[in-house]
């Protein structure tokens, strides 16, 4: 009772301050875009990160997968991690351990035309075909496996079966039709079937 009548008698009030609210920017308000007439004029852009976040995934997936095999031999390690990071599956990656006649290749667009902007777009496009069809054709008459990640290209295979697939993406980097591409490979897989 005392400490009540001290503090009473020298004047002190107990005054509890609110804390101010913060005051958040408002939110900004965009108008809907327009349509522009006809719209495959309209030039689309895109912008890469230069860090390959697949890159990651690949490696986790790497650890936590069960059918990795036990590598004794110091060079399979390194072709079968080489492979795997430059975006085979796993599958591809351990025929590299597995059987010795298997090579991993890579070259570049611009090793074969120095191309720019949408040239270079359509390019990639004439590569992988609509739904990765022309890919898939060239990867199963040559039996070997492509991975084209931007304007870099990846094949594994046999030496003479990436040389027919490499010839089959340079021709199509250079312009060629698809069609055209086609009738080339069937007729060099018929000659490869022959020797074989």
């Amino acid at each position: 009772m005392q400490v009540n009548e001290s503090t009473a008698s020298m004047g002190v009030e107990n005054v509890v301050t609110k804390p101010k609210p913060v005051a958040f920017p408002s939110k900004p308000n965009f108008e809907p875009l327009k349509a522009h007439g006809n719209m495959r004029y309209l030039k689309v852009e895109f912008s890469f990160a230069r860090f390959q976040f697949h890159h990651i995934a690949r490696k986790v997936e790497l650890k936590t997968r069960p059918d990795t095999p036990d590598i004794s031999s110091l060079q399979k390690c390194a072709d079968f991690v080489h492979a795997f990071m430059l975006g085979f599956d796993v599958v591809d990656a351990i025929a590299l351990l597995r059987i010795d006649e298997l090579y991993v290749e890579s070259f570049e667009i611009k090793d074969v035309k120095t191309l720019r902007g949408e040239h270079l777009s359509r390019a990639i496009g004439r590569l992988s075909g609509k739904g990765g069809k022309t890919k898939f054709a060239i990867e199963n008459s040559t039996k070997t496996r492509i991975v084209i990640a931007d304007t870099k290209i990846h094949l594994l295979g046999s030496f003479a079966n990436i040389k027919v697939a490499r010839d089959s993406l340079c021709s199509l980097i250079l312009g060629s039709p698809a069609g055209k591409v086609y009738s080339k490979l069937r007729a060099v897989t018929a000659r490869l079937a022959e020797r074989f």
